[in-house]
């Protein structure tokens, strides 16, 4: 039968499941910050001379191709608790280029999914850039491109950061919009530097908007590095996204990594405090259990111990690749989050 390694029978699970048994087929979708995944070349367009050989971080062929081993495992690892081939879609941030991307989804424990990439360069002043990795066996791109986030400093000039990236497909024969975003950081004070997530915001608000206006139940995700909680002005009043399945509405947005921040649970660390910058937020059109195809079932932060760092300053945080210049041989300072979808399928 066709797919079967995402059927299963989800009587072995929770009540969530329904007083009859019935199969159900199950897609994995993640995000994943892979913090600073560049190449050893230096590229003469980009700010990358400290990841080079010769640079501040001593970025050699031997350290880049370990960095990349560790995040496969991390990405290998996702979601398999339901479904064996795990992720099927998986944003990423933190890139230099396509190259990385490649070389990533090369890697051993990765090679047998066939990950395709969706990447376009953008014109961060750092020269990162997001991507989307994909199994074409449960995802077909139909379409994609940028979204340029145009903001300005107070001093008038445009400042450039990650795009958005928009990518349109099918699901398993269903069409699903995603957006993948890395919003502007918080240097310079998180109020002052409010107005650029919030302008992010509204943005991914009004291509959900669009969207919905040709189809009211379109399915729409947006994740990414927020740079913001998800009570956060940008999240949850911009976005108008809701952190209860039963408050949403409609046109709104579904937020299951709320209930996760409210426990104190985070995905990134600063000066001893969590935040969970890395989320998935999905539209109305996931939500409604009644509409036939996929809806949200639940959702995850991916914080295993081994991602977890034992010793030294940032102990507790997520193991990162380098404490200050000093490699230190970990994964990245962001742990991976992901969300199950799930549909009714006909049974065997």
């Amino acid at each position: 039968m066709k797919h079967t390694c995402f059927l299963l029978l989800f009587s072995i699970l929770s009540s969530y499941l329904f007083s009859q048994k019935a199969s159900y087929q199950v897609a994995c979708i993640g995000f994943y910050n892979l913090e600073n995944l560049f190449d050893t070349a230096d590229d003469p367009e980009k700010n990358d001379e400290e990841f080079t050989p010769d640079g501040a971080r001593h970025w050699t062929e031997d350290i880049y191709q370990e960095k990349e081993r560790n995040l496969a495992r991390v990405v290998s690892e996702l979601g398999t608790e339901i479904t064996p081939d795990g992720v099927a879609i998986l944003g990423v941030a933190e890139i230099e280029n396509r190259k990385v991307l490649e070389d990533f989804v090369k890697q051993p424990a990765l090679a047998a999914r066939d990950y395709q990439i969706v990447h376009y360069e953008s014109q961060d002043r750092r020269g990162i850039d997001v991507g989307l990795l994909y199994q074409p066996k449960y995802f077909q791109v139909t379409g994609s491109k940028i979204i340029p986030l145009v903001i300005y400093g107070d001093d008038g000039e445009r400042s450039y950061t990650r795009d958005i990236l928009y990518v349109a497909g099918l699901l398993d024969g269903e069409p699903l919009h995603v957006l993948v975003n890395h919003w502007p950081s918080r240097r310079g004070g998180e109020a002052a530097t409010q107005p650029f997530r919030n302008a992010a915001a509204l943005l991914c608000k009004n291509v959900k908007d669009s969207l919905e206006q040709l189809d009211p139940n379109a399915k729409v995700i947006v994740m990414g590095d927020l740079n913001d909680d998800p009570n956060s002005p940008s999240v949850k009043k911009v976005m108008a996204s809701k952190g209860k399945e039963k408050d949403v509405r409609p046109g709104d947005f579904f937020n299951p990594m709320y209930e996760y921040f409210k426990k104190g649970i985070g995905t990134t660390a600063y000066r001893d405090a969590w935040s969970l910058f890395d989320q998935i937020i999905l539209s109305s059109g996931l939500m409604d259990k009644k509409q036939p195809g996929y809806h949200y079932y639940k959702a995850h932060v991916f914080n295993q111990p081994y991602l977890i760092q034992r010793t030294g300053q940032f102990k507790g945080y997520p193991f990162r690749t380098f404490d200050f210049d000093n490699y230190i041989g970990g994964y990245s300072d962001h742990f991976p989050v992901y969300v199950f979808l799930v549909k009714e399928v006909a049974k065997p």
